[in-house]
């Protein structure tokens, strides 16, 4: 725990360090905080952030820069957000957010955060529900059949399984209607649930087959790559934390490539409330000390389906980088829901 001196001084050095830029050293820290201390009184706090991890001194400076650790205390405890209007700038964004056009309002968030934060913007598009409307069974050979699962928008998903046992092809229309009837309109994993319920109450069969038609199921969902959109990707190459390190620059432009730790982050980030604040590769996902990422889901019709954030330096103003993040999430709920 820190002393409200500490604490003072330390809010004070990441203030002036996110602003600057520079290393803070004990006289712009003692006019900063606003505290009446001794130059020598300063350098002796700071030493013990310093020891507590908090603060760090770069090699060629006399001066201190915060740690991520620091930062983390910052946000957690220290950070006063003042109100800021950003209705100007998202007001012509707001208008091409539009419903009819999902792909297109993603693309625009994610322009939107990038534009608003001059970082990187990042959005999944939204999960599709895995619902089957209908479903059929198509014998091939003995014992190998073609699940065909129709979903409500019309989207089909085929599967080949092997049953132990080999069905007529009415034996499986018998099953494609008991199973319509009784599970259409359910989403999977719905599906999953009430047959560990039914299971001994259905025909041996029927059990067998809704058994391998939702594994069929989850496995095609599976297959949907959920999609990333990313903009703004060239903004870190005018952030003077990254600008004179190629070798981060370089992995950071991999992670933007592979996208695959992306989507971990951010389907980790869709399962929390509000917005979440991930500062120098503390998620363990994407390991960049010098990174942070801001992030929020956003909803259609009450129900989380994506998540959207800002990528940026450790040195953001995270004040305004979780004004921007909320403030979006919004806009594209409103926007995708139906009115």
């Amino acid at each position: 725990m820190l002393d409200e001196r500490a604490r003072t001084l330390l809010k004070a050095l990441v203030e002036r360090y996110i602003a600057d830029g520079q290393p803070v050293g004990s006289r712009t820290l003692s006019k900063a905080s606003g505290l009446d201390l001794s130059p020598a009184t300063i350098r002796n706090v700071m030493a013990d952030l310093e020891e507590l991890g908090l603060i760090a001194s770069p090699h060629t400076s006399a001066g201190r820069i915060p740690t991520a650790r620091g930062y983390r205390l910052f946000v957690d405890t220290m950070l006063t957000a003042q109100p800021i209007d950003l209705s100007a700038a998202s007001a012509p964004l707001e208008t091409q957010l539009q419903p009819d056009q999902p792909q297109r309002v993603i693309a625009n968030a994610a322009q939107m955060l990038s534009s608003l934060s001059s970082f990187v913007g990042v959005i999944t598009a939204p999960r599709k529900a895995s619902v089957f409307h209908h479903i059929e069974f198509l014998r091939l050979s003995e014992r190998r059949v073609l699940v065909i699962l129709v979903a409500p928008d019309g989207d089909v998903q085929n599967r080949v399984i092997m049953t132990a046992h080999d069905y007529t092809q009415s034996e499986l229309i018998e099953a494609s209607n008991y199973l319509t009837q009784q599970y259409a309109g359910l989403t999977i994993e719905e599906v999953r649930e009430r047959l560990k319920r039914e299971v001994d109450v259905l025909r041996g069969e029927i059990a067998t087959l809704m058994q391998a038609a939702v594994q069929a199921g989850s496995e095609a969902m599976a297959d949907q790559q959920e999609q990333v959109v990313i903009s703004g990707e060239r903004n870190l190459l005018t952030v003077q934390d990254f600008s004179s390190d190629m070798g981060s620059l370089r992995k950071l432009f991999d992670l933007f490539e592979q996208k695959t730790q992306l989507m971990r982050l951010l389907d980790v980030s869709s399962r929390a409330e509000g917005v979440r604040i991930y500062i120098g590769g503390e998620s363990m996902v994407v390991p960049f000390e010098e990174l942070s990422v801001v992030s929020a889901p956003y909803e259609v019709n009450g129900q989380v389906v994506g998540t959207l954030g800002v990528i940026g330096p450790t040195r953001m103003a995270y004040d305004r980088m979780i004004q921007i993040v909320d403030i979006t999430s919004r806009l594209v709920s409103n926007a995708l829901s139906v009115k």
